[in-house]
């Protein structure tokens, strides 16, 4: 392995991870000679691990708890019971007038602040707002937003009262937002009346009417003039943001709720059906958070904090939660690209950056482009560059020490949506070695394992986590006994958590992601379901049916291809695949659109009428054919010849 920095005796003796163990040293009696045994410790000893959290960061709970862990088992963990908590209020107790609470900036709009005071203000009214509609504990709130201050705004008025956030960005298409928040029947939906993308200005009143049309339990939206087309709304039911605000509350009331009480949903899509309505409790998520951004990320009052996301992406939700460490959460919306690459890397410059974070996508755009931020721009402020949503490569972890800065700290985790946070991640106390995620998160038992559950080491295994973690979902919404949630992770491992990636843990406790093992695709990082591009292409009256596979490619590349099967007597053509870029852009964002589009005679299924995804993408990877598809499990197994041929003579690796 290549090491390309090592943090300095100095920055080890002055990371939180250092001050936490002085405690663990003082406070229990503990002594930890280095990173892994204290990591070892964290997962043989795992109650008074996360007992040491919550008094590290001396949670505040409003009753006491009664055991750490009561029930040991995945899924139904029961974490802390008995107390009650509020995750804004943690949020809030960070508070400092010494520097603002937010940052941000647009492609409209300059970078500005945001002080704690006018948080503050706005939360509190939006909370009482709130209140006085009648939105009690429980209820679900949710956001058609950009990532702009509005929209942690609104998060934590809802947050704050115990309502269930969720949120999903403007530039979803209708579809995609209503298959998500039908799932949890809202009450209130916050959005906007428009979004600058690219340079363009979308308008989006005439999603926001389908959306009022077609969640039946909308009792009310709160529209903000984001684009100046405000006023045009014509949608029932609809105040104004400013309205909202107009009232004369001053404090903000927190809501104490069980720990394990839901503080949001996220959306992560399986392979058939809806996404999965994925939702965390308020306790756990805290408890994580903490953990993550404070002793993993060494984020420090004060620190300049920004993540590129948009807020249908769980690093929005993990940027919020920054805030509890007393970070400058800093937020930007719009094309990462606009007007050219460097817009991110001028704002680091101009908000003087300490983390900088972004998908791996975005740098390998970065290097391509032959762009030196280092040389073009002041980053004398950043101590760390954060990479996640996709592996990055070796190639990417040397162009950002090459071409960004060679002192820095290189952050790359990866988790998920699943527990809005990372199984694998940073340690302050290590070095970065080239491709190599630095460790395995305090708290979190992963393993790479084979399919006889044996665990492997510097060998590419399941990524399986064997016991449970406090972030883990409490439950899918609507998800009666738990059964897409046990299908989701534990079928393969019986109790034990298996994650749909590939993983190689290395003797020296680095890990290296190899890609997804299920067949959810990753297009620039991001996740999305297969089921969401099988309904906008098969909407296509040429398409009789469909299969879709994303591959993870050498250098960091991503290659989605498109198999279609189209009605009889019908040939692929230009007007055909333009329809079905089309239906996909519109209806759900240009992520689901294909690399590529390609006619077959059929489409492969099992018996039990699924289709092949996930053996024809090991067939495209180059996987042995035997152990890769069962043949006398297929309904029609002289299709899946045509994948090998595809593998052999058309796919480039």
């Amino acid at each position: 392995m290549k090491k390309l920095w090592e943090p300095s005796a100095q920055r080890q003796a002055d990371s939180n991870m250092t001050a936490y163990m002085e405690w663990l040293a003082a406070e229990r009696g503990l002594s930890f000679s280095d990173y892994e045994t204290l990591y070892q410790w964290s997962i043989t000893e795992l109650e008074a691990f996360w007992q040491s959290i919550w008094d590290y960061y001396q949670v505040q709970s409003a009753t006491p708890f009664e055991r750490v862990l009561s029930t040991p088992v995945m899924p139904g963990a029961r974490w802390f019971e008995g107390s009650t908590l509020n995750f804004a209020e943690h949020i809030f107790r960070a508070r400092s007038d010494d520097r603002p609470a937010l940052m941000a900036e647009s492609e409209t709009q300059e970078l500005y602040e945001v002080s704690w005071a006018a948080l503050h203000q706005q939360v509190a009214r939006l909370a009482h707002y709130l209140r006085k509609l009648g939105v009690e504990p429980g209820d679900r709130v949710v956001a058609y937003m950009p990532n702009i201050p509005e929209a942690v705004v609104a998060f934590l008025a809802a947050n704050a009262i115990g309502a269930v956030w969720s949120s999903c960005s403007p530039d979803f298409g209708t579809n995609s937002v209503v298959d998500r928040f039908q799932q949890i029947s809202p009450r209130v939906l916050f959005a906007v009346d428009g979004y600058s993308y690219n340079g363009k200005t979308i308008n989006r009143l005439d999603e926001l009417a389908r959306l009022k049309a077609d969640l039946p339990s909308l009792e009310r939206i709160v529209l903000f003039d984001y684009q100046g087309n405000a006023e045009a709304c014509t949608v029932p039911d609809t105040d104004h943001w400013t309205d909202a605000l107009d009232n004369p509350a001053t404090e903000i009331v927190f809501e104490q709720v069980a720990f394990d009480h839901p503080i949001w949903t996220l959306y992560s899509s399986g392979t058939t059906g809806i996404p999965k309505a994925i939702t965390h409790g308020h306790g756990g998520i805290l408890l994580e958070h903490y953990k993550h951004m404070g002793l993993h990320c060494d984020i420090k009052p004060g620190d300049r904090f920004f993540w590129f996301s948009t807020t249908g992406w769980v690093m929005w939700n993990i940027g919020v939660a920054s805030m509890l460490t007393g970070s400058v959460l800093v937020i930007y919306d719009g094309n990462p690209a606009f007007p050219d690459t460097g817009r991110l890397w001028s704002l680091a410059e101009r908000a003087r950056l300490n983390q900088f974070g972004g998908g791996a996508a975005y740098y390998i755009a970065c290097m391509k482009e032959g762009m030196k931020p280092g040389d073009d721009y002041d980053l004398s402020a950043l101590k760390a560059v954060g990479s996640t949503g996709s592996p990055l490569p070796e190639e990417g972890f040397e162009w950002v020490y090459d071409a960004v800065k060679k002192d820095v700290w290189l952050i790359s985790i990866s988790g998920g949506t699943d527990i809005a946070s990372a199984f694998v991640g940073c340690s302050p106390l290590l070095p970065v070695y080239s491709g190599e995620i630095q460790c395995r998160m305090l708290g979190v038992d992963v393993r790479a394992l084979d399919d006889e559950g044996k665990a492997l080491v510097d060998e590419v295994g399941e990524m399986v986590i064997t016991q449970p973690m406090p972030s883990m979902p409490i439950y899918f919404w609507n998800d009666e006994g738990d059964v897409r949630y046990r299908e989701s992770y534990f079928e393969d491992y019986p109790d034990w958590w298996r994650h749909g990636d590939w993983m190689r843990l290395s003797g020296a406790g680095t890990i290296q992601i190899m890609g997804r093992s299920d067949s959810t695709l990753n297009r620039g990082g991001i996740r999305i379901g297969t089921s969401e591009v099988y309904r906008g292409v098969e909407k296509v009256e040429a398409v009789a049916d469909s299969l879709v596979i994303s591959l993870e490619l050498s250098g960091g590349r991503h290659y989605m291809p498109l198999f279609v099967q189209l009605q009889p007597g019908l040939t692929l053509s230009d007007d055909i695949i333009g329809q079905i870029k089309q239906s996909l852009r519109s209806d759900f964002t240009p992520r689901h659109v294909p690399d590529e589009v390609f006619q077959i005679d059929e489409v492969p299924y099992t018996m039990t009428g699924k289709k092949l995804e996930t053996p024809v993408k090991k067939i495209l990877m180059g996987f042995d054919i035997d152990t890769s598809v069962n043949r006398d499990a297929m309904r029609n197994p002289e299709t899946i010849d045509y994948f090998i041929e595809f593998s052999e003579k058309t796919l480039k690796m």
